[in-house]
Parts: C-alpha cells; sequence; structure tokens
C-alpha cells in the first residue's frame, strides 16, 4: 500500500511539474503589456496617414493626367486658334495604308497605337471674320460670297487621336470627310494648315486647373506637411566646432629695433675675445 500511494505521488508531482513548465513556455497575453496612445499620438497618426494617401495619389495622377490631358492643352492654347468659327468646306478625302503613309491621321482612335490605317481630311475656309447665323443649316450660298484660303488639313483635335466616347472616329469620318461639306470650324493664327472642329479657351484653361494646377499643389502641401511634421527642416548653425577649436596665440615678436641689436652685439663681443683659436 505504501509503494502504492508514493507512486501516486510522484505521478502526481510529475504532472505538477509538466503544467508548471507548459505554463511557462505558454506565449504571455500582449494585453497587459499593451500601451494606450494618447489623442495627440492618434491625431499625428491619422493625420501622417492622411497627408501620405493624398500625397501619392495626387502624384501618381499626375503621371496619367499630364500626357493625356494637359499637354494637349497646353498645345492647342500656344497655337492661338480662333475664338470665333469661321465656315471650311471639305475639298478631299484620303484613305491611306501603311506606316510610312499614316505620319498622322485626322482622327484615330488611341493615341498610343502605331498608325497602319489612317484617314486625311483637306479643307479649305474663310480667312476673313464672319459672323455665323445661329439658325442657319445650308451654308452653300453664304460661303460663294467669301474668299477661300489655301488647303488645309482637318483635325479632330490638336493630337488628332482621343478615345470613346468624347472621340469616334467613324462619325467624324463620315460628317466631316464628305467632299463639299460645310461646317463651322477653327483654324490656327500660327500655322493656318492646321484646323480643328470645335475650340473653346476656357474649357482648355479649366482643363490645365483642374488636371495639372489642383493635383501638383495638393502634392506639394502634403508633401511639406509631411516633412514639417516628421523632419527637422530648420536651418541650424552648427557652432560645437566654434566651442572646441583651440585658441590660437599670437607668435611673440621680439624686439628688433638697432638698440637691442646692438645690446647683444656688446654682450657677445667679450666672449669672443676670451676664446681665440689656436693658430
Amino acid at each position: 500500500m505504501r509503494s502504492g500511494s508514493s507512486e501516486l505521488l510522484l505521478e502526481q508531482q510529475q504532472q505538477e511539474l509538466r503544467l508548471r513548465k507548459l505554463r511557462e513556455l505558454a506565449p504571455k497575453k500582449k494585453n497587459g503589456n499593451r500601451r494606450f496612445r494618447s489623442w495627440r499620438e492618434r491625431v499625428r497618426f491619422y493625420s501622417t496617414s492622411t497627408l501620405a494617401f493624398f500625397s501619392v495619389t495626387a502624384g501618381a495622377s499626375l503621371l496619367f493626367l499630364v500626357p493625356l490631358y494637359v499637354d494637349p492643352a497646353i498645345s492647342t492654347l500656344s497655337h492661338d486658334f480662333i475664338e470665333q468659327p469661321t465656315l471650311c468646306t471639305t475639298t478631299r478625302r484620303e484613305n491611306l495604308i501603311g506606316i510610312f503613309n499614316c505620319s498622322w491621321s485626322s482622327c484615330r482612335e488611341g493615341c498610343t497605337s502605331d498608325l497602319y490605317r489612317c484617314v486625311h481630311i483637306y479643307v479649305t475656309f474663310i480667312e476673313q471674320n464672319i459672323t455665323i447665323p445661329e439658325n442657319m443649316t445650308d451654308f452653300t450660298n453664304y460661303t460663294a460670297e467669301w474668299e477661300q484660303s489655301d488647303e488645309a488639313t482637318l483635325l479632330v483635335n490638336i493630337k488628332g487621336c482621343g478615345y470613346p466616347p468624347t472621340v469616334t472616329c467613324s462619325k467624324f469620318n463620315a460628317f466631316y470627310g464628305l467632299p463639299g461639306a460645310i461646317f463651322p470650324c477653327y483654324y490656327s493664327r500660327k500655322n493656318k494648315t492646321v484646323v480643328m472642329t470645335s475650340y473653346n479657351h476656357d474649357d482648355q484653361v479649366n482643363m490645365i486647373i483642374h488636371f495639372f494646377a489642383i493635383p501638383f499643389v495638393i502634392t506639394m502641401i502634403s508633401s511639406i506637411a509631411l516633412c514639417v511634421m516628421h523632419c527637422d527642416c530648420r536651418c541650424k548653425k552648427d557652432r560645437s566646432h566654434r566651442r572646441n577649436r583651440p585658441q590660437s596665440r599670437r607668435p611673440r615678436i621680439d624686439n628688433l629695433s638697432d638698440t637691442s641689436i646692438s645690446t647683444r652685439v656688446d654682450m657677445l663681443t667679450p666672449a669672443i675675445e676670451v676664446y681665440k683659436p689656436p693658430l
């Protein structure tokens, strides 16, 4: 009986030791050591996240908005198109095939693909300042009274390309590519061989403001705010080297007057007389 009870006690002690070791090896709960953030730290964290989001989003949007919208708008303004429309007459249309024949196109869907098929539409326009009646639909008799310009190229926009639904080349070519068609248009004052079907100066300026100025300002403001919050942007002069710099003493300059030199010569004369080298 005693041996059986002693074995039971040993087993209980071993189980208790095992449980104690398992508790020691088990991962401790982190809730006990969790530190709660103050309201200042929370505001700093959320403001940093918001500013970083706006900075990255606005900066990345510029990579797509500048080539698609801003660059064509700047090119359109630089060509100085007339603000009041004139009348154009389609003279001829050419449907060409081949990459060497298609260096440009009056209209194409997509501005990055290579041109293998293109349509060239040529028009003439009235250079004089005219006022087109609002309700007029038949311009045949109206254009006969005015002198026509030299032949120019018709473009859907300054780049001659776009993306649906803004630009639909099938409708554009069917309407404006018909020889003898008369329609309002805008020609460039700097290059009169470039003609567009629609133009609005204010729309081009608004496009530059909305697609370039606003994202650029947001990127700059958010980046500067992040720099101020997390970087020491102040300019401090480092004066530590001045403090540790040893003070340099001026070299001692002996008196080089005539009296001092003569005095030293008189003092050396007796010593020379005492020592006489042997002959």
